[in-house]
Protein backbone atom coordinates (compact mmCIF):
# COMPACT_ATOMS: atom_id res chain seq x y z
CA UNK A 1 0.00 0.00 0.00
CA UNK A 2 1.19 3.07 -1.18
CA UNK A 3 1.05 6.38 0.72
CA UNK A 4 -0.15 10.06 -0.44
CA UNK A 5 -0.32 13.47 1.59
CA UNK A 6 -2.20 16.15 1.66
CA UNK A 7 -0.98 19.33 1.64
CA UNK A 8 -2.07 22.44 3.69
CA UNK A 9 -4.20 24.78 1.90
CA UNK A 10 -6.44 26.08 3.93
CA UNK A 11 -9.64 24.50 3.08
CA UNK A 12 -9.82 22.75 6.82
CA UNK A 13 -9.76 25.76 8.31
CA UNK A 14 -5.55 24.94 9.58
CA UNK A 15 -4.54 28.57 7.83
CA UNK A 16 -7.38 30.75 9.60
CA UNK A 17 -5.67 33.97 10.71
CA UNK A 18 -2.76 33.51 8.51
CA UNK A 19 -1.20 36.33 6.32
CA UNK A 20 -1.49 34.70 2.48
CA UNK A 21 2.08 34.79 1.59
CA UNK A 22 2.86 32.95 4.90
CA UNK A 23 0.50 30.15 4.26
CA UNK A 24 1.46 29.95 0.52
CA UNK A 25 5.22 29.33 2.26
CA UNK A 26 3.86 26.64 4.27
CA UNK A 27 2.27 24.76 0.99
CA UNK A 28 5.20 24.58 -0.68
CA UNK A 29 7.32 24.04 2.57
CA UNK A 30 5.10 20.67 3.50
CA UNK A 31 5.48 19.35 -0.06
CA UNK A 32 8.95 19.56 -0.10
CA UNK A 33 8.63 17.71 3.39
CA UNK A 34 6.56 14.73 2.26
CA UNK A 35 8.39 14.08 -0.95
CA UNK A 36 11.59 14.09 1.46
CA UNK A 37 10.16 11.75 3.64
CA UNK A 38 9.39 9.39 1.01
CA UNK A 39 5.41 9.55 0.25
CA UNK A 40 4.46 8.33 -2.88
CA UNK A 41 2.55 11.13 -4.34
CA UNK A 42 1.22 14.73 -2.99
CA UNK A 43 -2.19 15.86 -3.37
CA UNK A 44 -4.75 18.98 -2.86
CA UNK A 45 -7.79 19.51 -2.24
CA UNK A 46 -10.24 21.32 -5.25
CA UNK A 47 -12.42 23.44 -3.23
CA UNK A 48 -13.14 27.61 -3.38
CA UNK A 49 -14.48 27.51 0.46
CA UNK A 50 -13.07 26.31 3.61
CA UNK A 51 -15.34 23.49 5.75
CA UNK A 52 -17.44 22.97 7.44
CA UNK A 53 -18.68 26.30 7.04
CA UNK A 54 -17.60 28.80 4.51
CA UNK A 55 -15.69 31.86 6.24
CA UNK A 56 -13.53 34.49 4.47
CA UNK A 57 -10.07 32.58 4.89
CA UNK A 58 -7.33 31.11 2.56
CA UNK A 59 -8.47 28.42 0.31
CA UNK A 60 -5.76 28.17 -2.38
CA UNK A 61 -6.60 27.13 -5.65
CA UNK A 62 -6.15 23.71 -6.32
CA UNK A 63 -4.74 23.76 -10.47
CA UNK A 64 -2.60 26.83 -10.14
CA UNK A 65 -1.41 25.40 -6.44
CA UNK A 66 -0.11 21.66 -8.19
CA UNK A 67 1.74 23.32 -11.00
CA UNK A 68 3.73 25.75 -8.46
CA UNK A 69 4.12 22.05 -6.22
CA UNK A 70 5.36 20.52 -9.44
CA UNK A 71 8.31 22.85 -10.12
CA UNK A 72 9.56 22.48 -6.55
CA UNK A 73 9.40 18.51 -6.06
CA UNK A 74 11.43 16.01 -8.41
CA UNK A 75 9.75 12.73 -7.67
CA UNK A 76 6.20 12.63 -6.11
CA UNK A 77 3.40 11.83 -8.27
CA UNK A 78 0.70 15.04 -8.13
CA UNK A 79 -3.16 15.12 -8.38
CA UNK A 80 -6.15 16.23 -6.57
CA UNK A 81 -8.36 14.19 -4.30
CA UNK A 82 -11.01 15.13 -6.66
CA UNK A 83 -11.29 17.92 -8.59
CA UNK A 84 -14.94 19.14 -9.02
CA UNK A 85 -15.59 18.60 -12.88
CA UNK A 86 -18.31 20.67 -13.04
CA UNK A 87 -16.31 24.01 -11.83
CA UNK A 88 -14.12 23.41 -14.86
CA UNK A 89 -14.65 22.93 -18.75
CA UNK A 90 -13.73 19.11 -19.21
CA UNK A 91 -11.48 19.88 -22.45
CA UNK A 92 -9.50 22.54 -20.97
CA UNK A 93 -8.91 19.73 -17.93
CA UNK A 94 -7.63 17.77 -20.00
CA UNK A 95 -5.26 20.51 -21.83
CA UNK A 96 -3.99 22.02 -18.11
CA UNK A 97 -3.17 18.42 -16.90
CA UNK A 98 -1.58 17.51 -19.83
CA UNK A 99 0.83 20.47 -19.76
CA UNK A 100 1.24 20.12 -16.13
CA UNK A 101 2.52 16.52 -16.80
CA UNK A 102 4.90 17.87 -19.44
CA UNK A 103 5.65 20.36 -16.76
CA UNK A 104 6.15 18.08 -13.56
CA UNK A 105 7.78 15.45 -16.20
CA UNK A 106 5.27 13.35 -16.04
CA UNK A 107 4.00 13.17 -12.46
CA UNK A 108 0.24 13.77 -13.33
CA UNK A 109 -2.73 12.30 -12.11
CA UNK A 110 -6.22 13.32 -12.96
CA UNK A 111 -8.49 12.48 -9.33
CA UNK A 112 -11.94 13.72 -10.77
CA UNK A 113 -15.87 13.46 -8.86
CA UNK A 114 -18.87 15.23 -9.43
CA UNK A 115 -18.37 17.50 -6.37
CA UNK A 116 -21.01 17.89 -3.37
CA UNK A 117 -20.35 21.33 -1.75
CA UNK A 118 -23.16 23.05 -2.05
CA UNK A 119 -22.07 26.36 -0.85
CA UNK A 120 -19.55 27.13 -3.36
CA UNK A 121 -21.32 25.95 -6.33
CA UNK A 122 -23.86 28.12 -5.54
CA UNK A 123 -21.76 31.33 -4.33
CA UNK A 124 -19.55 30.96 -7.76
CA UNK A 125 -22.54 30.79 -9.80
CA UNK A 126 -22.69 26.97 -10.71
CA UNK A 127 -25.87 26.04 -9.23
CA UNK A 128 -26.34 22.77 -7.75
CA UNK A 129 -28.12 20.45 -9.80
CA UNK A 130 -29.78 17.38 -8.26
CA UNK A 131 -27.19 14.47 -7.66
CA UNK A 132 -28.89 12.58 -10.83
CA UNK A 133 -27.40 15.36 -13.07
CA UNK A 134 -24.41 15.61 -11.40
CA UNK A 135 -23.57 11.98 -12.12
CA UNK A 136 -24.57 12.67 -15.78
CA UNK A 137 -22.18 15.91 -16.25
CA UNK A 138 -19.36 13.38 -14.66
CA UNK A 139 -20.05 10.94 -17.06
CA UNK A 140 -19.89 13.19 -20.20
CA UNK A 141 -16.72 15.41 -18.58
CA UNK A 142 -15.19 11.92 -18.49
CA UNK A 143 -16.11 10.80 -22.32
CA UNK A 144 -14.53 14.16 -23.13
CA UNK A 145 -10.58 14.01 -20.94
CA UNK A 146 -10.72 10.48 -22.19
CA UNK A 147 -10.85 11.37 -25.91
CA UNK A 148 -8.74 14.71 -25.45
CA UNK A 149 -5.88 12.54 -23.49
CA UNK A 150 -5.65 10.31 -26.70
CA UNK A 151 -3.59 10.37 -29.71
CA UNK A 152 -5.45 12.35 -32.52
CA UNK A 153 -8.42 15.30 -32.52
CA UNK A 154 -11.37 14.45 -30.61
CA UNK A 155 -14.75 14.70 -31.17
CA UNK A 156 -18.65 13.91 -28.28
CA UNK A 157 -21.26 15.23 -28.80
CA UNK A 158 -22.93 14.68 -24.92
CA UNK A 159 -26.17 16.41 -23.05
CA UNK A 160 -23.62 18.39 -20.80
CA UNK A 161 -20.61 19.02 -22.83
CA UNK A 162 -19.03 18.61 -26.19
CA UNK A 163 -16.06 18.54 -28.24
CA UNK A 164 -15.88 18.88 -32.23
CA UNK A 165 -12.39 18.25 -33.65
CA UNK A 166 -10.50 20.03 -30.39
CA UNK A 167 -6.57 19.82 -30.72
CA UNK A 168 -5.10 19.07 -27.24
CA UNK A 169 -1.16 19.05 -28.33
CA UNK A 170 1.33 18.60 -26.13
CA UNK A 171 -0.72 14.95 -24.92
CA UNK A 172 0.30 14.30 -21.63
CA UNK A 173 4.09 12.84 -21.65
CA UNK A 174 3.05 9.89 -20.01
CA UNK A 175 2.52 7.54 -22.31
CA UNK A 176 -1.22 6.86 -20.31
CA UNK A 177 -1.98 9.56 -18.03
CA UNK A 178 -3.50 7.87 -14.49
CA UNK A 179 -7.39 8.70 -13.70
CA UNK A 180 -8.85 8.53 -10.43
CA UNK A 181 -12.75 8.70 -9.93
CA UNK A 182 -13.42 9.95 -6.62
CA UNK A 183 -16.43 8.77 -4.66
CA UNK A 184 -18.62 5.66 -3.26
CA UNK A 185 -21.82 5.36 -5.13
CA UNK A 186 -22.00 1.83 -6.32
CA UNK A 187 -24.67 2.21 -9.12
CA UNK A 188 -23.57 4.53 -11.19
CA UNK A 189 -19.83 6.27 -9.90
CA UNK A 190 -18.10 2.75 -9.57
CA UNK A 191 -19.61 1.89 -13.01
CA UNK A 192 -18.08 5.03 -14.42
CA UNK A 193 -14.57 4.32 -12.89
CA UNK A 194 -15.18 0.63 -14.31
CA UNK A 195 -15.71 2.65 -17.54
CA UNK A 196 -13.03 5.25 -17.47
CA UNK A 197 -10.46 5.14 -14.77
CA UNK A 198 -7.25 3.57 -13.18
CA UNK A 199 -8.42 3.62 -10.20
CA UNK A 200 -11.72 4.16 -7.86
CA UNK A 201 -11.16 5.68 -4.48
CA UNK A 202 -13.34 5.63 -1.55
CA UNK A 203 -13.72 9.20 0.26
CA UNK A 204 -14.28 9.02 3.88
CA UNK A 205 -15.37 5.62 4.16
CA UNK A 206 -15.12 3.49 7.02
CA UNK A 207 -13.14 0.08 7.49
CA UNK A 208 -16.21 -2.48 7.02
CA UNK A 209 -17.80 -0.18 4.21
CA UNK A 210 -14.13 -0.54 2.21
CA UNK A 211 -13.98 -3.79 3.03
CA UNK A 212 -17.60 -4.40 1.61
CA UNK A 213 -16.71 -1.83 -1.26
CA UNK A 214 -13.83 -3.73 -2.65
CA UNK A 215 -15.88 -6.81 -3.93
CA UNK A 216 -18.61 -4.94 -5.32
CA UNK A 217 -16.32 -2.52 -6.97
CA UNK A 218 -14.50 -5.24 -8.97
CA UNK A 219 -17.92 -6.52 -10.04
CA UNK A 220 -18.56 -3.54 -11.70
CA UNK A 221 -15.21 -3.99 -14.42
CA UNK A 222 -16.82 -7.68 -14.58
CA UNK A 223 -20.18 -5.99 -15.39
CA UNK A 224 -18.33 -4.61 -19.46
CA UNK A 225 -15.94 -7.59 -19.48
CA UNK A 226 -13.11 -5.45 -17.67
CA UNK A 227 -10.23 -7.66 -15.39
CA UNK A 228 -11.03 -6.13 -12.32
CA UNK A 229 -7.27 -6.42 -11.16
CA UNK A 230 -6.65 -3.30 -13.89
CA UNK A 231 -8.85 -0.78 -11.42
CA UNK A 232 -6.88 -0.60 -8.52
CA UNK A 233 -8.91 0.51 -5.20
CA UNK A 234 -7.47 3.43 -3.31
CA UNK A 235 -9.27 5.18 0.08
CA UNK A 236 -9.41 8.91 1.17
CA UNK A 237 -9.32 8.85 5.20
CA UNK A 238 -10.10 12.39 6.22
CA UNK A 239 -7.92 13.77 9.04
CA UNK A 240 -10.65 13.20 11.83
CA UNK A 241 -10.90 9.21 11.06
CA UNK A 242 -7.15 8.90 11.39
CA UNK A 243 -5.74 7.94 14.90
CA UNK A 244 -3.04 10.16 16.69
CA UNK A 245 0.89 8.74 16.29
CA UNK A 246 1.63 5.50 18.13
CA UNK A 247 -0.20 1.81 18.46
CA UNK A 248 -3.84 3.40 17.63
CA UNK A 249 -2.82 4.49 14.25
CA UNK A 250 -0.06 2.26 13.18
CA UNK A 251 -2.89 -0.46 13.72
CA UNK A 252 -5.46 1.48 11.87
CA UNK A 253 -2.93 1.73 8.83
CA UNK A 254 -2.47 -2.35 8.82
CA UNK A 255 -5.84 -2.69 8.64
CA UNK A 256 -6.58 -0.97 5.67
CA UNK A 257 -2.92 -2.30 4.25
CA UNK A 258 -4.53 -5.76 5.23
CA UNK A 259 -8.09 -4.67 2.88
CA UNK A 260 -5.86 -5.05 -0.23
CA UNK A 261 -5.92 -1.07 -0.89
CA UNK A 262 -3.68 0.07 -3.27
CA UNK A 263 -2.81 2.90 -1.60
CA UNK A 264 -4.16 5.66 0.91
CA UNK A 265 -4.55 9.50 0.85
CA UNK A 266 -4.58 11.76 3.83
CA UNK A 267 -4.47 15.17 5.48
CA UNK A 268 -2.34 15.51 8.63
CA UNK A 269 -3.67 18.56 9.71
CA UNK A 270 -1.18 19.18 12.18
CA UNK A 271 1.26 19.49 9.57
CA UNK A 272 0.59 23.23 9.08
CA UNK A 273 2.06 23.84 12.08
CA UNK A 274 4.72 21.12 12.74
CA UNK A 275 7.23 19.48 10.81
CA UNK A 276 7.64 16.64 13.39
CA UNK A 277 3.76 15.61 12.63
CA UNK A 278 4.28 14.39 8.81
CA UNK A 279 7.63 12.91 10.08
CA UNK A 280 5.65 11.08 12.79
CA UNK A 281 3.17 9.73 10.60
CA UNK A 282 6.03 8.40 7.68
CA UNK A 283 7.00 6.57 10.83
CA UNK A 284 3.80 5.15 11.55
CA UNK A 285 3.19 4.27 7.67
CA UNK A 286 6.19 2.11 7.76
CA UNK A 287 5.52 0.38 10.94
CA UNK A 288 2.13 -0.90 9.16
CA UNK A 289 3.92 -2.24 6.47
CA UNK A 290 2.85 0.94 4.36
CA UNK A 291 5.50 1.60 1.22
CA UNK A 292 7.27 4.21 1.61
CA UNK A 293 10.46 5.51 -0.40
CA UNK A 294 13.81 5.54 1.79
CA UNK A 295 13.89 9.03 3.28
CA UNK A 296 16.07 11.80 2.50
CA UNK A 297 17.07 14.87 3.96
CA UNK A 298 14.86 18.13 3.23
CA UNK A 299 16.18 19.90 0.68
CA UNK A 300 18.21 17.49 -0.64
Amino acid sequence: MKVGAITPQGWTGEFDGWEPTRAWQRTMDVARQAEALGFESVWLYDHLHTVPRPIEEITFESFSSLTAIASLTDRVRLGHVVICTRFRNPALVAKMISTMDVMSGGRMELGIGAGWKRDEWLAYGYGFPATRERLRILADHLEVITRMLRPGRATYDGEHASVDGAINVPKPLQPHLPIMVGGNGPEVTWRLAARFADELNLDMAGLDDIAAAIPVARSRCEEIGRDPDSLTISAHPWWEQVPGPGEPRVEYLSRLRELGLSRIITFIRESATSDEALAAFAEDCRAAGASLEASTALGA
